[in-house]
């Protein structure tokens, strides 16, 4: 059974910066194969991968509803599909959700492509989701399990209530959080002690922080996949430290 960690948090935050980390620990950990999941709409999880995407399940689903090949069923059509829009990267795949659903009925397609899902993640023990700041894309399109809830934060006020609001719908959603916590990233010092009552208050475990840092910004405006980052730049070493806490071992 896969070991399922589902990142999620306002935009601006580095959430999918932080996934890349995430990604970059589970290689050097040996934990491989890895499956990431790009399920937020505004899709740039590739981007941190450094891995070109040419088709999403988006565009799957909106090819389902217009009608598959003849003598194809819908079964057989969403796996071929599924299986052309995995992109494989040696240690790790990544899938893309693609942007939310049309006009229209999109029950067919799916609750075809939660089965297959299900089936496809059960073949990578670590499977890591990029989310946007909603958990109903988890709920709807992808597992139902989360082992791991990883909230991502910045030290704005706007940051810290978008993850108390997640961790709440996460508790109203049938998705069977198992542990849920977050880290608190692009900090400059010290994290003020107003924000950690913030998180004691709503009951929410507060993981650490990764420090505001300037290579960070200068790959992600150059281009350049920040999944390379060196392991000991200081931001990346902070992510590590965090995740040796927090991750289960499988």
């Amino acid at each position: 059974m896969s070991y399922t960690i589902a990142l999620a948090g306002k935009g601006g935050t580095g959430k999918t910066t932080i996934a890349g980390m995430l990604i970059k620990y589970l290689v050097s950990k040996k934990k491989f194969p890895i499956l990431a999941v790009d399920a937020d709409p505004n899709a740039n999880f590739n981007e941190v991968l450094g891995l070109k995407v040419e088709e999403t399940l988006g565009s799957a689903r909106e090819e389902m509803k217009t009608g598959v090949p003849r003598g194809m069923t819908k079964d057989v059509f969403m796996s071929m599909k599924l299986e052309t829009a995995i992109v494989e990267a040696g240690e790790y795949d990544l899938i893309v959700m693609g942007q939310p659903e049309g006009k229209g009925c999109y029950c067919a397609a799916n609750s075809i492509l939660t089965g297959i899902l299900e089936q496809l993640t059960g073949n990578y023990p670590y499977v890591v989701m990029d989310n946007e700041a909603g958990m109903e894309h988890i709920s709807r399109l992808t597992t139902k399990r989360v082992d791991l809830l990883l909230m991502v934060a910045d030290t704005s006020r706007r940051g810290i209530q978008a993850v108390v609001r997640i961790n709440e719908l996460a508790e109203k959603l049938n998705i069977g959080v198992a542990k849920a916590c977050v880290i608190v990233n692009q900090v400059k010092g010290e994290l003020p002690d107003e924000i950690q009552e913030i998180f004691k208050k709503a009951k929410i475990d507060f993981a650490g922080t990764v420090p505001e840092d300037e290579t960070i910004y200068q790959y992600d405006l150059s281009g350049t996949p920040t999944i390379e980052i060196p392991a000991d730049n200081k931001a990346v070493t902070a992510a590590f430290n965090i995740f040796d806490k927090i991750i289960k071992n499988k």
